[in-house]
């Protein structure tokens, strides 16, 4: 029950009112955004959920993600020759499967390499261990659990107020400090905390929704779609330095808000327009009326969204449809784009080229065997554990091993996860602009991560 009182029109909620805005909101906090110890090892409950459906279906895996790209490809050729009816009369199935032109060709192509990766069919380069086997045996399984829980729970985060409560209370940090509204500080906790994947499907989710215009998602999906805390150990472990992970991480952290600050400020961010998905923007006013503090306008603003969503069939639609996007619209672009950047960096010199501007700057920041080090600055361009693989391999400096860990967690685009969920999301950056904020990112944190490293070293 609700009631306005005549006190400039403010409304007085029931208990029930508050928690309907309570709950839901809880369990979202507690399952994405709430870390946990197990087996030794930091998590958040999602990613914890997502890797014990990996273990049960470790063996079936790439098979299912073989027939969901294949499905997906097939069903957007169909839509495309036939146009039958109940697709092109479904929003929802014809904003899936009637895409356009590019995006047709992409989801083409990335059925053909997980079809040569898996039946081991054509050239060994297309399907090598290093390449669409690293996309269809290692990240796949991933993304499949991960959009599973993170797509059905994802509601629980956007459609019962939590946004609302933390976008009204955080408004006065995120909007001077990064230009952004506060409810993004929320796909900003969801990916450091979590998993720069679930900080994706949020921004792209909000984006779509009408809550971010293009240029907030834009540098909310680029700019905070960071690692998780759990893969940046193993980064650090990879390069024979995991007793170093609270500095390690504390560098990353500083470095990430630094370059978050300053790269919305330049283009290509800067030139983003405030514009809306569709024209449709949903009135959220930042400004808090007379009568009301800072929380009790965002109590108001949460219990209010929370009465909106009372139907629990929605809710598991809504979590269906969210899934189903992510493993039939966005994993064939993972597969297409990923493997042809992992195939250039495995085949081509193109990476050690692009990485040898770097070499003066990295002698000036005296950094040791900065030769070596040059090309596994751009080479995370294509896979984020490149490098750190690369520098366990071929570097014997501790302090450059850092830098180059640090670094390629803090560049944060890499094509064979969140560059390829971006590219393949609604939000509006294109490859050019991804590989542009890439050198940007990379110019900004490795002066930073240096200067650290010698502090530390």
């Amino acid at each position: 029950m609700v009631e306005i009182t005549k006190d400039k029109g403010i409304k007085k909620y029931s208990l029930k009112n508050y928690l309907k805005f309570f709950i839901p909101s809880l369990i979202g906090i507690l399952l994405f955004m709430t870390p946990i110890s197990l087996g030794g090892e930091i998590t958040i409950p999602v990613a914890f959920f997502s890797k014990k459906v990996q273990s049960l279906l470790e063996g079936y895996l790439p098979l299912i993600m073989t027939i969901l790209i294949t499905a997906s490809s097939f069903i957007t050729i169909v839509t495309k020759l036939l146009k039958p009816k109940f697709i092109i009369n479904s929003d929802y199935l014809k904003r899936l499967f009637d895409v356009t032109p590019i995006w047709f060709l992409t989801r083409i192509i990335g059925m053909l390499i997980v079809i040569s990766t898996f039946f081991k069919i054509g050239t060994e380069t297309i399907y090598s261990e290093n390449t669409g086997g690293l996309l269809l045996y290692n990240l796949l399984p991933i993304l499949f659990a991960v959009f599973l829980f993170a797509g059905l729970l994802l509601p629980l985060i956007l459609d019962f107020g939590l946004l609302e409560f933390f976008g009204t209370l955080l408004t006065k940090i995120m909007r001077p400090v990064f230009n952004l509204p506060g409810r993004s500080s929320v796909d900003c906790i969801a990916s450091w905390l979590g998993d720069g994947t679930i900080g994706v499907l949020l921004t792209s989710k909000q984006y779509e929704d009408g809550y971010y215009s293009a240029r907030e998602a834009s540098i909310i999906g680029t700019s905070f779609s960071a690692v998780s805390i759990t893969f940046s150990l193993v980064v650090i472990s990879q390069v024979g330095l995991g007793h170093m992970f609270v500095p390690f991480y504390l560098t990353v952290t500083l470095s990430g808000i630094i370059a978050a600050f300053i790269i919305p400020r330049i283009p290509p961010l800067s030139k983003k327009p405030d514009t809306y998905y569709n024209n449709d923007k949903k009135a959220t006013s930042e400004i808090i009326p007379e009568g009301h503090s800072s929380l009790s306008w965002g109590l108001t603003q949460a219990i209010d969204r929370a009465e909106q969503n009372t139907d629990i069939n929605n809710f598991f639609m809504d979590g269906l449809k969210n899934v189903f996007d992510m493993w039939l619209g966005v994993t064939p672009i993972v597969m297409a784009l990923g493997t042809l950047a992992l195939m250039v960096a495995e085949y081509t010199p193109l990476f050690n080229l692009l990485g040898m501007p770097f070499i003066p700057l990295l002698k000036a920041l005296r950094l040791p065997e900065a030769s070596a080090a040059a090309s596994t600055l751009v080479v995370g361009f294509a896979d984020m554990f490149l490098p750190s693989v690369i520098a366990a391999g071929s570097i014997k400096s501790e302090l450059t091993r850092f830098v180059i860990a640090a670094v390629s967690v803090t560049q944060l685009i890499y094509m064979s996860e969140v560059g390829g969920l971006l590219i393949g999301s609604k939000i509006p950056v294109n490859f050019k602009e991804l590989f542009i904020l890439f050198i940007e990112r990379t110019l900004i944190t490795l002066p930073i991560i240096t200067l650290i490293a010698h502090l530390l070293f």
